[in-house]
């Protein structure tokens, strides 16, 4: 097997878009799973495919949301012909809003759940859109975009795959997707769709990797109905599953066994509510009569007629599960109670997920999850439906999309063992520029893209310096400096004092510091004397310097150090 072409070095911006040809811009999903937007860009009119957000990791202290970088798009917001989502899970849809503040009259295209879910989060966003619903089949164009949607299987319904034509070539885009025989809705991949789209043609398939490091083929979603029901017979008391809030094949398993046993169901968190509700008026989810309750009159309940369904399944520490974890819910658990993970780990997450196993089994709670039972299978075509699509469609390059970068690599080399020439194997990354022409597919150049932040009611206006500053302050501490010198004598007439935070010392140990602090600010004042005036930010530099060092070698820490020097 020859070796497939590696992740390109950084290159120059792109040249002017030469004629005839499909560009291909990805600005969110190739290095992480989550905040999936690509732009198709031809004749002077762009395509946006999904755009979704990526949840924080850790290392991202005080951030709600990560965006894809919509500076392509700026000056260029006429230009956007449609928004084709493909379905209604955050990492897909979540970005909507944000990308509607600068144009709210771009069609927003979908399934009639997919459009439900993000009507409602529009209306939180205040954005009345407009909306095209479709369903498999349906062909549609927008401008030089002719588009036919394909039905997919995944973890949520209504899912959908789309074939892009244009006169420069065509593109496949899975979206997400997975090959359940026997799914709970009945709808599987139209398989027979993307062989009829082989023989037409397809120029670039782009195909989700999540999962295609996992051999073989992924689980069917009707086998964690058995253990679900297992869990539920031997258990005696309260019950809580974690799930996401768009889950509605999870939700309804969780249900069909409540029914079963006897036991009611409330949902918990807002996104829950919200989704569950949607779903269910719109048929996609059967509940089973006199099965769900407010959340409000569980108390009246015995705990072994309960059963939670909530959010958090994440880690998130302001979701319900986190909030109970925590003893802050207005929903308890303790000993005897059993609580159910039934969602899968996204990287980078794993922390938080298992601070949260931890603080619930302190509680008393036993805790089911992946790891111990099959409660979770995934929304993914693991390695061995990938072949199998890459033999039906032939396609003649393959672009890996949704998923890190070992994710995207071994999907390439599917591709490639399947029979695609290794040099049609594009691997790019968010920002990459891929011009499709006369069949063949290549990266051409690069864009600026980065995160965009979202914290609390400020979008891109906290940056990496910002982070790197809470990540100090978090783990090292904060220690100010404050100081009065004499405009007229060039003397110290107050301080300096020091208060620390978050040291992890007494602050006694700094009055050891406080003479050299003195000496070397009066040395300093002496040096600026012949001025006529003090330099203040000088002042406060040799205050930092003298305390840094200080720090750095007695306490072995570097905690953010605030130096002020006022002059009176």
């Amino acid at each position: 097997m020859t070796t497939i072409t590696p992740f390109s070095e950084r290159l120059q911006q792109p040249r002017k878009r030469a004629k005839d040809t499909l560009r291909i811009i990805p600005l969110g999903g190739l290095g992480d799973v989550g905040r999936n937007m690509t732009v198709f860009d031809f004749d002077g009119r762009l395509l946006v495919v999904d755009c979704g957000v990526l949840f924080p990791e850790e290392s991202q202290p005080g951030v709600d949301l990560i965006l894809p970088d919509f500076q392509y798009l700026e000056d260029r917001v006429d230009d956007i012909a449609a928004i084709v989502l493909t379905h209604g899970h955050e990492d897909h849809i979540g970005a909507v809003p944000y990308l509607l503040r600068l144009k709210p009259d771009i069609p927003v295209v979908g399934s009639q759940l997919t459009l439900a879910f993000i009507e409602a989060k529009l209306r939180e966003h205040r954005i009345k859109p407009y909306t095209l619903a479709v369903r498999e089949g349906d062909t549609e164009s927008f401008g030089p975009f002719d588009c036919e949607f394909v039905a997919v299987n995944h973890s949520i319904p209504d899912a959908l795959a789309v074939y892009i034509q244009t006169p420069a070539g065509s593109v496949l885009h899975t979206g997400d997707f997975k090959m359940d025989q026997l799914p709970l809705d009945g709808r599987i991949t139209d398989l027979r769709a993307f062989a009829r789209l082989g023989e037409k043609g397809v120029d670039l398939f782009m195909v989700d990797s999540t999962n295609a490091e996992v051999p073989g083929f992924t689980t069917a979603e009707r086998e964690i109905g058995p253990v679900l029901d297992s869990v539920f017979a031997r258990s005696r008391q309260k019950i809580v599953v974690a799930s996401f809030s768009s889950h509605v094949h999870r939700v309804q398993q969780v249900l069909d066994a409540a029914a079963k046993h006897g036991r009611k169901v409330a949902f918990v968190g807002r996104s829950m509510v919200r989704n569950m509700g949607i779903a269910s008026d719109m048929g996609y989810l059967d509940v089973p009569p006199k099965t769900l309750v407010d959340v409000k009159k569980i108390d009246s309940l015995p705990d072994e007629q309960v059963v939670l369904m909530c959010t958090g399944s994440q880690g998130e520490p302001m979701a319900a599960l986190g909030r109970i974890a925590n003893s802050d819910h207005r929903v308890s658990v303790g000993p005897g109670d059993v609580v159910i993970l039934a969602s899968s780990l996204i990287p980078g997450n794993e922390n938080a997920v298992f601070r949260i196993v931890n603080g619930l089994m302190a509680l008393g709670a036993e805790v089911v999850h992946q790891a111990s039972a099959r409660v979770h299978v995934s929304g993914h075509a693991s390695a061995g439906e990938l072949l199998y699509c890459y033999n039906i469609v032939r396609p003649k390059n393959v672009m890996p999309v949704h998923g890190e970068v070992r994710h995207l690599i071994a999907n390439g080399r599917i591709a490639e063992s399947s029979g695609v020439p290794a040099k049609n194997v594009v691997l790019a990354h968010d920002g990459s520029v891929v011009d499709l022409k006369d069949g063949v597919a290549k990266v051409v150049g690069e864009i600026p893209n980065g995160y965009v932040y979202v914290d609390g009611s400020s979008v891109g206006e906290i940056d990496e310096a910002d982070l790197k500053d809470r990540r100090i302050l978090a783990d090292e501490g904060f220690i100010s400096l404050f100081a009065v010198v004499s405009s007229e004598t060039g003397e110290i007439v107050a301080g300096p004092e020091i208060h620390a935070r978050g040291v992890a010392e007494d602050e006694a140990v700094f009055e050891k510091i406080r003479p050299e602090i003195v000496k070397a600010l009066e040395k300093a004042l002496l040096d600026q004397a012949g001025n006529g005036k003090h330099d203040t930010h000088q002042l406060q530099q040799v205050m930092r310097r003298v305390v840094g060092r200080y720090v750095g070698q007695r306490l072995r820490r570097r905690p953010m150090i605030i130096p002020v020097v006022v002059e009176a």
